[in-house]
């Protein structure tokens, strides 16, 4: 299984960014995806996660109402739209498939003034 995930970079705060994350096969047939962060210094933390069909999605505390999962099954991408970025969102982004250790290169967010 393979995952790149993209869309990353430098943000101001309050500013927007939109990640995406192509992956090359469902190991599941839910096929849950998930988004996870990792900041310096700290442990990998799930952000939001979305169900196979797109209708069921969840949201850390730190990031819900600010960010937004999608996902389109057709094209084996997941989106994470990120907007209202604080200086803590600042961490590597990462996506992969919910039961699965399948983790693929990740994407720096970095939100600075």
């Amino acid at each position: 299984v393979q995952l790149q995930a993209s869309g990353g970079g430098l943000a101001q705060p309050g500013g927007s960014l939109r990640l995406s994350c192509s992956y090359s096969e469902s190991i599941f047939s839910d096929n849950r995806m998930a988004w996870f962060r990792q900041a310096p210094g700290k442990e990998r933390e799930a952000v939001a996660s979305i169900n196979g069909i797109g209708t069921a999605t969840y949201y850390s505390a730190s990031v819900k109402g600010r960010f937004t999962i999608s996902r389109d099954s057709a094209e084996n991408t997941v989106y994470l739209q990120m907007n209202n970025l604080k200086p803590e969102d600042t961490a590597i982004y990462y996506c992969k498939e919910l039961g699965t250790n399948y983790w693929g290169q990740g994407t720096q967010v970095t939100v600075s003034s």
